[in-house]
């Protein structure tokens, strides 16, 4: 295979406006990058990915957590505490048990999301690179 398969590159050095003026428009600002790079980053860590996982089958207390993943309660109230800052996951209390789950179907979808996406069939490598769209 060639390089230019694996990296192609635009000769043409044109500056095509009403493309540009298009990725403008639909451009996060910074504040908006910074919060979901956060998100899809609390996805990067395997062990925050099978929590997530095992709450889609609804709420679960840490020790179920725990014995679910494998992970030590510690461990677990850890990687909770971080889903938590992000609205990932909320708490409930009954009485000395405090349940989590997903804090919303957006959590739901976007994991459902990333799921379809990594089980589509994947594509040779010079499909990837020469379709656009």
């Amino acid at each position: 295979m060639s390089q230019n398969v694996l990296s192609p590159k635009c000769t043409d050095h044109h500056i095509h406006r009403e493309a540009v003026e298009r990725a403008l428009d639909s451009m996060v600002d910074g504040w908006t990058a910074t919060r979901l790079s956060q998100v899809f980053g609390a996805l990067s860590d395997p062990s925050r990915v099978r929590l997530i996982s095992a709450l889609l089958a609804g709420e679960l207390c840490v020790h179920d957590l725990a014995a679910a993943l494998g992970m030590s309660q510690s461990a677990v109230s850890h990687q909770l505490r971080f889903l938590r800052s992000l609205n990932l996951v909320r708490y409930r209390k009954e009485g000395r048990v405090v349940y989590y789950c997903l804090d919303d179907e957006h959590v739901e979808h976007l994991f459902r999301m990333g799921l379809d996406h990594i089980r589509h069939p994947e594509k040779s490598i010079e499909e990837a690179f020469t379709h656009h769209g």
